[in-house]
This record gives C-alpha cells, sequence and structure tokens, in this order.
C-alpha cells in the first residue's frame, strides 16, 4: 500500500473534476446537454486508451467477460451524466458539487437491497442525517417571491439529485462488475457507452461550437478521463475507506473555480448544508472502515495459545 502517493493521484482526480465541471457549467447554458455527454465521453476514451496501451493493459480493457452487466452499467452512468451536467447548467458550481456529495448515501440503500449488504442503524442514521442537509441548502430556494430563479433552481436540484442516485447505481454495479472484470475495461467501456447515448441525441439539434467553446468541449472529456484514471489508480494504491475522505476537497476547488470564473458565492446555507451531508459521508465511510478491520480480524482467526 502506498498512501501517499494514493492520496496524491485523488486529489489531483478531485481538482480535474472540478475543472471539468466549471467547464460544463460554462458550456452548458449554450449546448444541448447530449453534446457535452458526448464530448465528455469521446474525448476521455483518447487518455484511457493511450495510457492503458502504454501500460500494454489495452487488450484486458477491450476483453470482457459479462457485457450485459457492462450495458446495465453504462446505463446508469449515463443517467448520472445527463442529470448531472443538467444541474450543472442551472445551479453553481458550489452546490451543483454539493448535491453530489449525498451520492455514497444512496450506495448504502442500495447495497443494503442489490448486495445484500447489512446495513446497521448507524449508517440508516447517516443517511438520514445527509439528507436533511440537502434540505438545508436548498432551504433558500423555497422562497415563493422569487419564484422564476428559484424554479430554475429547483429543477437543477432535482436533476442533481436523480444525478446522484444514478450514480449511487452506477458504483453499486461497479462493486459487481469488479469480481471478475479487469478496471481498465469498466473504464473503457464506461466511455463508449456513454459516448454512443450522446451522439444519439445529434437529431435533437447539436450547435456548432466556435473555437474557444470546441476546446472547453474537448477539454470536458480530456480532464474527465484523466480525473477517472487517476481515480482508479488511488484506489489501487490504498483502501478506499483511507482515500475516499479526499473526495471533499472538490468542493473547495468548486468554490475557487466558481468565484473566479462566474463570481458565484454560495450562502451560508450552502456551507451547512454541504457540512452535514459530508459528516454522514464520512460516518459511513469510517463506519465502512472499521467493519472492514472487524471482518479482517474475523478471517485471521483467534491468536495461537503459546
Amino acid at each position: 500500500m502506498n498512501l501517499a502517493k494514493a492520496i496524491l493521484l485523488k486529489l489531483i482526480a478531485a481538482f480535474l473534476f472540478a475543472l471539468m465541471s466549471t467547464l460544463v457549467r460554462y458550456v452548458g447554458a449554450r449546448y444541448p446537454v447530449g453534446q457535452v455527454v458526448f464530448f465528455r465521453s469521446a474525448f476521455a476514451v483518447l487518455p484511457v486508451v493511450i495510457i492503458y496501451a502504454w501500460r500494454r493493459e489495452l487488450m484486458a480493457a477491450i476483453r470482457i467477460g459479462r457485457p450485459w452487466r457492462h450495458l446495465g452499467r453504462g446505463l446508469t452512468a449515463v443517467g448520472a451524466m445527463f442529470c448531472n451536467f443538467s444541474s450543472l447548467a442551472r445551479l453553481p458550481v458550489v452546490d451543483a458539487t454539493a448535491i453530489q456529495y449525498v451520492s455514497p448515501l444512496f450506495t448504502v440503500a442500495l447495497s443494503a437491497i442489490f448486495l445484500k449488504e447489512r446495513v446497521r442503524v448507524y449508517r440508516w442514521t447517516a443517511v438520514i442525517v445527509g439528507f436533511s442537509g440537502i434540505l438545508v441548502m436548498l432551504s433558500p430556494h423555497f422562497d415563493v417571491e422569487r419564484s422564476t430563479s428559484n424554479a430554475i433552481a429547483m429543477t437543477g436540484a432535482a436533476f442533481g439529485l436523480v444525478g446522484a442516485f444514478f450514480s449511487a447505481c452506477s458504483t453499486v454495479q461497479t462493486r459487481s462488475l469488479a469480481k471478475s472484470e479487469t478496471t481498465s475495461s469498466i473504464v473503457l467501456y464506461f466511455s463508449l457507452i456513454c459516448a454512443v447515448a450522446g451522439l444519439c441525441t445529434l437529431p435533437f439539434g447539436w450547435l456548432t461550437p466556435s473555437l474557444g467553446d470546441l476546446a472547453g468541449l474537448i477539454c470536458i472529456g480530456i480532464f474527465g478521463g484523466l480525473a477517472h484514471i487517476f481515480l482508479t489508480e488511488s484506489y489501487r494504491l490504498a483502501e478506499a475507506s483511507l482515500v475516499a475522505p479526499f473526495d471533499y476537497t472538490s468542493m473547495l476547488w468548486a468554490l475557487v473555480l466558481g468565484y473566479l470564473v462566474f463570481s458565484e458565492l454560495p450562502g451560508w446555507q450552502v456551507f451547512a448544508g454541504a457540512a452535514i451531508i459530508a459528516a454522514a459521508g464520512l460516518f459511513v465511510i469510517w463506519r465502512e472502515r472499521q467493519l472492514g478491520l472487524q471482518r479482517a480480524r474475523a478471517a485471521e482467526g483467534p491468536p495461537a495459545s503459546t
């Protein structure tokens, strides 16, 4: 285990995802979401293919043993991407990023239902607390006197929550796929399926981008592909429970980039809600680690008597 390198890679991934989200926010107001999804996915394939070819893992990425599981995972990832990008087009970067923190809490519930994992009262409590954080964060948008702007914000929040749910579905499916499929194949087919889904929206009115916007769309894909690779590598080098908390650094980058690019300054409710959600998520991660240590000790058995 190389914890320092794993943390560094996770921090880089969080920064790249924040950059990608900022660019999605920038172009998302002008271009159809399906067009943005296509560029995000198609150009993400480029760094994936280059890096895995350099590591001589490209054939392992192409070979798959459970194509229907890949398709199912890809479809939930498509739903997550469409919803998350629609959320970013309507909400400040910080708000949309904070809403995504609820995804691990959805994962707890879905793991109990589909993976038959035993979820005790501690983690269910964390799920409830996390959702209360969402209500705190969105409370300013319940003001009926600002109906037009609030309707846009609430629509963006709804897309974000649905996107977080789809992300959790994708995570649960990835856990199942990882038992038999290589990481490289999961990453590659995720990008290909999402690219095809985005391309299917071409008849519904794509726009010809300017050179600057075209560069932004391409960078969305490259940043997203590199972030996915760094994220995967961080989990390869250290336990997920040790690396996962550094996801929350993306909130800091979202705050900085949102202010520098869009002059967006969130209200205190966003920070309070995000803190509640992050605390609930961190508790789930801590609980998972404790249970993992207990299972490891149980597998080792009682110490030998001397």
